[in-house]
């Protein structure tokens, strides 16, 4: 059964959040608020975490997990960025994009797409968010709460907890999200460019 925990958007309770990062220590997935729409998240290096999440989701290794980090330098440990690369992201974080780049050694192989070894890592703007992976001291791996099927992300925290509390080891509301999932720009060739349209505008990155 998920616990529900209900915070203010702009300054979360930190007593509720600390108990979701024992959650993410025990191993469960939760449902989080992000500045696009709702995700789930687990702890980076629990292997039968992170096949929960892609078992919720419903799909496979091949599809591009992301890291959810609280800024550039902490992405910088798991991604290799070249200058050009940086000033880019820059100019778009924190905000509403996932950028697909080559994965480095500190990421579990298990987690980066087994072919291109690429990951895809993001720097959210959501103050709950950006307080929980505070609080976990780490990059979290992330989806969009799209369930299999579907098209559109869960954007109502009930919603979320009605269709997966059997799932879930917690739900974090704070209040609606964004219906939008990030826009993806894949990095990792010789040009930037835009795999997804969402909410994130392109012309920021001059695409």
């Amino acid at each position: 059964m998920a616990q529900f925990f209900t915070v203010h958007p702009d300054n979360p309770q930190a007593r509720l959040l600390k108990q979701a990062v024992q959650l993410l220590h025990q191993g469960r997935v939760l449902a989080v608020p992000t500045d696009s729409s709702y995700a789930l998240v687990c702890h980076l290096d629990d292997k039968s975490a992170a096949d929960q999440l892609r078992r919720i989701r419903g799909v496979d290794d091949k599809h591009h997990l992301t890291l959810l980090c609280r800024d550039l330098s902490e992405l910088a440990n798991y991604a290799r960025v070249d200058n050009p690369q940086y000033r880019a992201l820059k100019q778009a974080t924190p905000g509403p994009f996932t950028f697909i780049l080559e994965a480095t050694k500190e990421v579990p192989r298990r987690v980066s797409h087994p072919q291109r070894k690429t990951i895809g890592l993001r720097v959210p703007e959501h103050k709950v968010l950006q307080e929980l992976l505070s609080l976990h001291g780490a990059p979290l791996l992330a989806t969009t709460l799209i369930m299999p099927g579907e098209e559109v992300p869960l954007n109502d925290p009930d919603e979320i907890r009605a269709r997966l509390e059997h799932h879930l080891g917690a739900v974090i509301d704070a209040g609606a999200c964004s219906l939008e999932p990030t826009t993806v720009i894949d990095m990792s060739g010789d040009a930037p460019e835009v795999i997804r349209q969402g909410r994130g505008d392109p012309a920021l990155l001059g695409l």
